[in-house]
This record gives structure tokens, sequence and C-alpha cells, in this order.
């Protein structure tokens, strides 16, 4: 098991401690190389009255996955920082009927780079992201998302 991955697993139990209601989503492990994550769940307790997933649900994921990709790359680079999702847009592109993933990649690594230069001159910084919701290889939901980090103070 890769750093990477055994830090994403100590997150996500962390995380589940301090977000009760994602103790009962039914989350599978996350998967994180450092540069992509990708966190699953369950669709029996994310389901809607019509039996497919819950908007609701499926945007908690997204925004989640997103928040926890900052969260993760800013903690590789030794930054303590309150993170906090600023905007975002949902597009729900297909009904979702069974398990669910989402999925969010790190942008290039001079956006990366900008986002740096801010925390290092301002400690605050604004990265965006773009989360899909899969079923499979079917791309059921999108998140376009700002997420801001600022430094904690001492």
């Amino acid at each position: 098991m890769s750093n990477s991955q055994q830090t994403a697993e100590q997150f996500l139990v962390w995380l589940k401690g301090q977000i009760p209601l994602l103790n009962h989503m039914g989350f599978g492990d996350p998967a994180y190389d450092g540069r992509s994550l990708t966190l699953s769940a369950a669709l029996a307790p994310n389901v809607n009255d019509k039996g497919t997933g819950f908007g609701g649900s499926l945007a908690t994921l997204a925004t989640l996955c997103g928040w926890a990709m900052v969260t993760l790359y800013l903690r590789e680079q030794g930054r303590d920082c309150d993170v906090m999702i600023r905007d975002s847009q949902l597009k729900y592109l297909a009904p979702v009927t069974g398990d669910f993933t989402a999925i969010t990649v790190l942008p290039e690594q001079a956006e990366l780079d900008t986002f740096m230069s801010y925390m290092d001159s301002k400690g605050r910084g604004r990265l965006n992201l773009e989360v899909e919701i899969r079923q499979g290889d079917k791309v059921a939901m999108t998140l376009s998302g700002a997420y801001v980090a600022v430094e904690r103070q001492p």
C-alpha cells in the first residue's frame, strides 16, 4: 500500500468521526495516488423514491471528493488548512441505478503552482476542480467547484 493510499484511508476514518452523516452513506475504501482521488458509495443507503441515486447524496459525495482532494494535497505539502467549497455547479446527466463513484484529478501543475503561490503570499488560495460521479464507465453527474483553503493560525 502506498503512503498516499494509507493517508487517504486514515483521512476517511478521521473524516467519518468529524461528519457523522458520512457513516451512513455506504462508503468503500478510497483510492488515492497523490494526483487523483476516487470515493465510492453503495446505492442502497443513497436511494430515492424512484429507486435511483438521491441527488443530494450524489452532490454530497462529489463535494466531499473535491474537498478531500484539496485537503490531502495540502497536507502532503505540509500545510494545515481549513478547506471549504466556495461555489459549485452541478449537472445531472443520467440516473444512477447501482453503486457509484466520485472521481477527481488535480489540475495541471501551472494551476497548482499559482494556488501554492497564493498560499505562500496570502495564507489562502482557491483551486478549481472537476468531479465526476460515475456508475461504471457512465458519467451520471458532474460538479465544477471552487475550493478555498485558508492557513490555520497557530
